[in-house]
């Protein structure tokens, strides 16, 4: 039996594949369409699922939408309602797509799959409890499900037991920290729904200054996690920003233009929002442990990408582990709307051992034969030097060594928004200059953004504060003291962005200002190439840990393709690039034919 999910038309939009319960395939609509975060109907995804399936869409047992959307629909007029007169500009705006095309959801869905069999719409958070839970490696846990908003739901937890989902409880919009995080997200420059993780990444250089205002004047927050927000400071519930003039008075002025200078009051807001979000998440989490009793917890939504805030819930042991969706954002809401259907809708059972979790590392999208990448560097007469596969991991780790930057593409691409060893761009952990090297020469990004470690999974603990592998880079954790290079008394005195060019460890292209850092382990089980490459580095040069960033660069979704990977690969000040077991130096390659300014089409954000 087939199950075809799909997400749409609010961000990320994304199919998934599941045959008889087993996750095939998955993919996101913007590694297709080259748009990213691209919302429109994932028709690309879905025929890559059909086809890695072999299936027409006639052989499709069930179609699943992730959401409602007539009770999302209903959430938007009754808002409109509420506030009126007040945002008659994007209740226009909004209202016409609805009428012409969301509203007619499964007409939509017949028509663009030709498709007429079933068609069934779980709630926005029964998909991403769904997709928390299912996936997981657990037979029976809490799930909690935290985002912007899906239909009125913002966050809710529940138990999840055998094949079944029950939602205990959840919280209503308006009051969302998603949407809190993503006001401070628009307030410091940054675009909603795609910035969130520079906030993130920017919080660590500042004060948690802001924090008491935060809390005095945004939002009431109770012991148990629960929390009201004063709607007085925004404007997402009738606007077209996050953000008021009241809010703006609060913080000391408007928002910071995007691309503009940062200053250290950017810095400072994103560490007081981030702290807060972690002492929200805690809270909630603690109060789940106690109404659930449960050993294990699950998490999905948008906000489960917080990878600091679950660092600390893990750190804070209240639950003997946990598991988070690696695409937890709408995007695995196609994935969870699937297993709705097969565990909960159609009964089926559930047999999980607690340890091997069914996401297959989240290498679920398309793959290249070395017969197609071949085929698309000799149409072009472009030079590789051909490796035998026993040579790769040597080879690799060699030219990692020398401190060369090297675009990885291999296998399967990720589903979700983090490169895991499929489409990577790699280098020295141990090179003071790889950080800066990568940021504005490769990814063409903001100087202070972190770059996350790739470490074999044996050896996560001899670099890391952390007790158990982390393969979907969803946990932060500081750098083992040992491995951390105290600061002098003057260095100690720097603050803010002053901070980014020190030396904190013996890994310092991956150690954050604050010691952390956002942790991919490599199991030689989901990866065996991509581990067998640092497990070389690791015996040839005393390093069990490189560098990972995605392979994009800024504005761009992750390649997908061998003619993607090659053009960023050309863009960009890589050294090498290996695809499959072909390996291009950029010192024997022509340069690309076309226009000369393509820098500009690649730093706009």
């Amino acid at each position: 039996m087939y199950i075809l999910g799909i997400s749409a038309y609010y961000h990320d939009s994304a199919a998934c594949l599941i045959k008889d319960g087993e996750i095939i395939a998955a993919a996101q609509e913007e590694r297709f369409t080259r748009k990213k975060h691209d919302y429109n109907f994932p028709i690309n995804a879905v025929n890559f699922c059909l086809n890695y399936a072999g299936i027409k869409s006639g052989d499709l047992s069930y179609v699943a939408f992730y959401d409602k959307p007539f009770l999302k629909f209903e959430r938007i007029l009754e808002t409109y309602l509420t506030y009126a007169p007040v945002g008659i500009k994007s209740f226009i705006k909004a209202i016409p797509l609805w009428i012409n095309q969301k509203l007619w959801m499964k007409e939509l869905v017949k028509k663009e799959l030709n498709y007429e069999g079933q068609i069934l719409f779980p709630e926005h958070h029964e998909s991403h409890a769904a997709s928390a839970f299912y996936a997981s490696p657990f037979q029976e846990a809490a799930f909690l499900t935290i985002d912007g908003v899906g239909e009125w739901t913002t966050t809710s937890f529940g138990i999840g037991n055998n094949n079944k989902l029950n939602i205990i409880a959840d919280i209503k919009f308006p009051h969302s920290i998603g949407l809190l995080y993503s006001a401070f997200t628009y307030y410091t420059g940054f675009k909603v729904n795609s910035g969130e993780y520079k906030v993130m990444g920017l919080a660590p250089y500042g004060e948690p200054k802001y924090v008491d205002l935060i809390y005095d004047k945004l939002i009431d927050l109770k012991e148990d996690g629960s929390f009201k927000m004063n709607m007085e400071y925004f404007n997402y519930c009738a606007g077209l920003t996050m953000t008021n003039k009241k809010f703006d008075k609060l913080f000391g002025g408007p928002p910071r233009k995007p691309e503009s200078k940062l200053t250290q009051r950017e810095m400072d807001l994103a560490r007081s929002v981030q702290d807060v979000t972690e002492e929200v998440m805690l809270r909630i989490a603690k109060h789940i442990k106690k109404e659930t009793g449960q050993k294990y917890l699950c998490l999905a939504g948008g906000v489960a990408l917080n990878c600091v805030a679950n660092g600390k819930i893990l750190k804070e042991n209240i639950f003997d582990d946990i598991w988070i969706q690696p695409a937890a954002g709408d995007a695995g809401g196609a994935l969870g709307a699937a297993l709705f259907t097969w565990y909960q809708y159609l009964g089926n059972e559930r047999k999980a051992d607690d340890k091997n979790d069914f996401q297959k590392g989240s290498y679920l999208g398309p793959e290249y034969s070395a017969f197609n990448i071949k085929e698309f560097l000799e149409s072009k007469n472009i030079k590789y030097e051909l490796l035998i596969d026993s040579q790769i991991p040597s080879k690799i780790s060699d030219l990692i060594n020398e401190e060369n930057v090297i675009g990885w593409f291999q296998g399967r691409m990720e589903f979700g928004p983090r490169a895991l060893g499929g489409r990577t761009i790699i280098g020295d952990a141990r090179s003071a200059k790889m950080q800066s090297k990568m940021n504005l020469k490769i990814k063409f990004r903001e100087s202070f953004r972190p770059f996350a470690p790739s470490v074999i999974e044996e050896k996560i603990s001899d670099y890391f504060e952390i007790d158990r592998p982390s393969p979907y880079m969803l946990l932060v954790a500081k750098v083992k003291k040992e491995k951390q290079k105290i600061m002098n008394e003057e260095e100690d005195k720097l603050f803010g962005i002053d901070k980014l060019n020190l030396i904190r460890s013996d890994i310092p292209a991956v150690t954050h200002v604050d010691y952390s850092a956002r942790i991919q382990s490599v199991s030689k089980n989901t990866n065996p190439l991509y581990h067998e490459m640092i497990s070389s580095f690791d015996k040839k040069y005393g390093c069990g840990v490189i560098v990972n960033t995605s392979f994009n660069v800024r504005g761009e979704p992750i390649v997908c393709t061998p003619e993607e990977a090659y053009k960023c690969f050309m863009r960009t000040d890589m050294d090498y690039l290996i695809m499959g077991n072909y390996l291009l130096n950029k010192k024997e390659q022509k340069p690309l034919d076309e226009d000369k300014d393509w820098k500009k089409e690649f730093t706009l954000d």
